[in-house]
């Protein structure tokens, strides 16, 4: 099959934006710990921006630390979604590539599974120049660690389905020499694992809201959900998938 456009697969969310917000994984206290430790400040209290905030899983996250935090998303049906559970948290249209910001605006920008849905050469510039003297930036991707042995065979599944490259241990960018090729922000990795239990139903869910799926003919997306709840039926017999991630943090602070 064609493989799908970036952007096909960046605007595919938001069909789906229900569907994103009820069934996609969160992140687990240790990674906004881990923020806290590199900025060496509360997130309370703290200006955030959270960019390409989709439906909001992060925002609210970082919403419930204490920080003075707004959403910034470009997808309409993400927003609604967002604006919908999330109404108490101030919510602009944008994207990263050109913030709707105020230069030295904010202490820390964050993007929550977005960054590589931007360009570098023109999301690099923009953080810049809205983060504030001594801020931070913060990258982060939920990856599906590929030493789990039934996680490392779905996403052979996966490959051999869309007959394309599926790594099962990585999102695009999420290593800082692809996040920022010309190392203009000095991004520092940090590796969380954490995991979920959820019902067979909702992990099937959640891999259909992921963009391959979604830009998927509707005919092949159901059959390959099928033949997956076949095989996940074996792996986890009494219907609770224990899911497994990896947060890849980049993070990186401002001069001062």
């Amino acid at each position: 099959m064609t493989a799908p456009t970036h952007t096909a697969r960046a605007h595919s969310f938001n069909a789906a934006a229900a569907q994103y917000a009820a069934n996609r994984p969160s992140y687990p206290p240790a990674l906004l710990d881990a923020i806290e430790e590199h900025t060496g400040r509360p997130l309370r209290g703290a200006r955030v921006a959270d960019i390409g905030a989709g439906t909001g899983l992060a925002t609210a996250l970082l919403h419930a630390r204490g920080a003075d935090v707004v959403a910034v998303e470009p997808g309409s049906g993400m927003a609604a979604e967002l604006r919908r559970t999330h109404p108490a948290i101030p919510l602009v249209r944008g994207d990263g590539n050109r913030l709707p910001l105020a230069s030295a605006s904010v202490d820390l920008l964050t993007y929550a599974q977005s960054w590589h849905w931007t360009d570098p050469d023109r999301s690099v510039p923009e953080a810049l120049r809205v983060v504030r003297p001594g801020g931070a930036i913060a990258l982060w991707w939920n990856t599906s660690p590929a030493d789990i042995p039934w996680i490392a065979e779905a996403g052979a599944r996966q490959a051999a389905h869309f007959g394309i490259d599926v790594e099962a241990g990585g999102k695009p960018g999420s290593h800082a020499d692809a996040a920022d090729p010309e190392g203009r922000l000095g991004l520092v990795p940090r590796t969380l694992r954490w995991s979920r239990r959820v019902p067979l139903a909702t992990h099937l869910a959640n891999l259909g809201s992921h963009s391959l799926f979604l830009v998927d003919s509707e005919e092949r997306r159901t059959a390959y959900l099928a033949e997956e709840r076949e095989h996940l039926a074996k792996v986890f017999p009494d219907g609770v998938v224990e899911e497994t991630y990896d947060v890849d943090l980049l993070i990186a602070r401002t001069a001062p």
